[in-house]
């Protein structure tokens, strides 16, 4: 069956490309192995789609793409893209995650897919509150109140006493109503000569370290003026 990246490709999976078509067989299955083509033998198929070329379910596939891929990176991205292109659903991701009893980046996966299927922004403000204490970093202020021209808004963190804030931009904020809206704030803070950074929460569970960096040389310079 397809399975993996080529699954989700076949289900509707826009804007991603691979470079090999991905297949699970029984572990019985003898193969014949064709150039182009990597095969897998996890420890269940389990059912088929009922399609044309038989392919695994769209949880199953994503969470096998997840593990397969090259890098974390590319991991959460394919994780955050199949539930954002309604591709899996979150309730039989998050189920068929549960059933997992054993997957390479375990760690990352099983916070990327609970920050997928909860929408958890305080998840990601409680790990960056816990990053800024690794950095050296004072524990930040968190839903910062600011008044904007269409009324108020709330910063997710950032610190009031040397005027820094930081936006963590969790999964929703990729729809297009949430985009255009947080653009439309942040100008209005930066109009106001606020200081902002923005970190998807993504890049904070793949790249922290890049991320941190910068909130660092930011609270630095910030308190210099």
């Amino acid at each position: 069956m397809l399975d993996g990246v080529t699954a989700l490709t076949a289900a509707g999976l826009r804007k991603f490309e691979d470079d090999t078509v991905h297949v699970s067989v029984p572990s019985a299955n003898r193969v014949r192995r064709s150039s182009g083509i990597t095969v897998h033998r996890p420890n269940a198929v389990g059912p088929a789609v009922d399609s044309p070329v038989p392919r695994v379910l769209p949880e199953v596939a994503c969470l096998h793409a997840a593990a397969w891929a090259r890098t974390d990176r590319t991991a959460a991205l394919l994780v955050s893209m199949s539930v954002q292109q309604r591709i899996v659903d979150r309730d039989r991701l998050r189920t068929a995650w549960e059933a997992t009893t054993y997957t390479a980046r375990r760690t990352l996966l099983d916070q990327v897919i609970r920050d997928v299927c909860d929408g958890a922004e305080s998840l990601g403000e409680l790990d960056f509150g816990a990053l800024c204490t690794a950095y050296g970093l004072p524990s930040p202020d968190r839903q910062i109140r600011r008044l904007r021209p269409s009324g108020v808004a709330y910063v997710d963190a950032g610190w009031e006493s040397v005027g820094l804030l930081v936006e963590i931009d969790g999964v929703h904020h990729l729809d297009v109503d949430s985009v255009n809206d947080d653009a439309l704030r942040q100008n209005d803070l930066v109009l106001g000569r606020e200081r902002v950074l923005r970190i998807p929460l993504m890049g904070l569970r793949t790249e922290p370290a890049r991320f941190m960096r910068q909130v660092v040389r930011a609270y630095r310079q910030a308190a210099e003026t």
